[in-house]
């Protein structure tokens, strides 16, 4: 049986936290250049800027792997107030990469030269 096109493709990897810190403290933490900077390098954004924000509640960064074949993938990070002034923060890790379409795998003739 073949899989299907969405059985094929890499899955968002999602990661749930809840921090002992008020949301606005995470806010600033993930949206602050100087802030994201001491846990988020900029050399592993694509871009300094973030893909999108809603302002306390959702910020989204492109990274790029530093080694080939440098791939690109869509790291969103959401909060919401939990109870006691503590914060949930979820990321979502999507492989946006159109090269992670193809297999791995896809180099047989290359390696039969090889040989």
């Amino acid at each position: 049986m073949k899989p299907t096109a969405s059985e094929d493709l890499p899955q968002d990897i999602v990661l749930e936290y809840e921090l002992d810190a008020p949301p606005e403290k995470v806010w600033r933490a993930i949206s602050i250049p100087e802030f994201r900077e001491q846990w988020l390098p900029e050399r592993a954004l694509a871009s300094a800027e973030p893909e999108g924000s809603t302002p306390a509640e959702e910020v989204r960064y492109r990274m790029r792997d530093d080694e080939p074949p440098f791939l690109e993938s869509l790291v969103t990070f959401q909060l919401r107030p939990a109870p006691g002034g503590r914060t949930m923060l979820r990321i979502i890790h999507a492989l946006a990469d159109a090269r992670l379409e193809c297999a791995a795998n896809d180099a047989g003739p290359f390696l039969m030269r090889a040989a």
